[in-house]
């Protein structure tokens, strides 16, 4: 059974936008994980820490945004960022490593 995708934007100390997403993202939840991103007109952090699982349509999405966007990791997800090449096209901060 699929987790649905919870999408929560907030601001940083900074006051930069951060979008926290839960749950899996995939081809069924892409357009909205996309549409959430696309609502913030400046440069943002996408908080991938609650994410449990996430397709090739999820990857898709964020190399979309990759020129404006900084994405935060669960140590689970980084070999997916890494080896995508995601990591080589904007700034991924991992979290949870050991």
């Amino acid at each position: 059974m699929t987790t649905p995708l919870t999408l929560t934007p907030t601001r940083d100390a900074e006051g930069t936008v951060v979008l926290k997403a839960g749950g899996e993202i995939d081809m069924t939840n892409c357009e909205d994980f996309a549409a959430a991103i696309e609502d913030v007109p400046d440069r943002l952090v996408v908080d991938l820490t609650d994410v449990e699982y996430m397709d090739s349509a999820g990857l898709s999405v964020l190399f979309t945004y990759a020129d404006r966007i900084e994405v935060v990791v669960p140590s689970l997800l980084a070999p997916v960022v890494t080896f995508s090449g995601l990591a080589a096209v904007t700034t991924v901060h991992e979290v949870g490593a050991p």
